[in-house]
């Protein structure tokens, strides 16, 4: 549950004051000892924290699902194993896995969303990570369309979709090889791209760096570049720039 959220059921005489000044205790954070929960960060950026699952022990995972889970209704998670998804459906029961992203996720029912965010990839090994984006721009509210394998060894098929491109207020490019399209894509709109570098490639792509050079010495304007296979990043930062278009 957010401020604003509480603040409204406190006027509305459905939450008594003891009830709402014993949830404000926990912000800023909420101490696990091994963890401590942001649950101010939606207040202060907009978002709310995001579990990043790989590589957390498994009591540590769970209990953080939880705890976010019966405060807010709602939890997103990166980077998560079938093993951590099962784990967490049995206290979570509600929690849905998608094995090709690995997006481990509770969301509210009814969830509007706004805008239009594009999602492209340059072949089918990228869209791992370009539903990574997607999804990430889902939960956070945004309108995604998925236009996949539109790389630019056949660039007809991206100059086919020109009238989806158009539509966007933000345009997730995801490459990998030598990573080209996110430059052609910037040069046939006039919408921010983001450009993420994906890992996918034969040995002198040095695993994603030959694209994230090529991303990152584009000669197109108007792009910004994250990380290698950074799919989260992308639809974070793609999400914020969708907000500020819907405004």
């Amino acid at each position: 549950m957010d401020v604003r959220e509480l603040l409204e059921q406190v006027k509305s005489g459905s939450v008594n004051i003891e009830e709402a000044e014993k949830q404000l205790k926990n912000l800023p954070y909420e101490d696990l000892g091994y963890a401590k929960l942001d649950h101010h960060r939606k207040l202060r950026s907009g978002f709310g924290e995001t579990v990043f699952c790989q590589g957390k022990p498994d009591a540590y995972l769970l209990e953080i699902y939880k705890k976010f889970y019966e405060r807010d209704g709602e939890v997103l998670g990166t980077r998560a194993s079938e093993k951590q998804a099962e784990l967490v459906r049995t206290a979570v029961p509600e929690v849905v896995y998608d094995p090709i992203s690995r997006i481990l996720k509770v969301e509210k029912p009814g969830k509007e969303r706004k805008g239009y965010v594009a999602v492209c990839t340059g072949g089918t090994a990228d869209i791992p990570v370009a539903e990574e984006a997607a999804q990430t721009a889902e939960y956070f509210g945004c309108r995604v369309d998925r236009i996949f394998d539109v790389g630019v060894a056949g660039i007809h098929r991206l100059l086919a979709q020109r009238e989806r491109l158009d539509k966007a207020s933000c345009i997730v490019a995801v490459a990998g090889m030598e990573g080209a399209l996110g430059t052609v894509i910037a040069g046939l709109v006039e919408c921010p791209v983001v450009a993420v570098p994906t890992s996918v490639g034969y040995g002198a792509s040095f695993h994603g760096l030959s694209a994230l050079l090529t991303m990152l010495n584009s000669c197109a304007n108007g792009i910004s570049v994250v990380n290698i296979d950074n799919g989260y990043g992308a639809g974070y930062l793609a999400t914020q720039i969708n907000r500020m278009a819907v405004r």
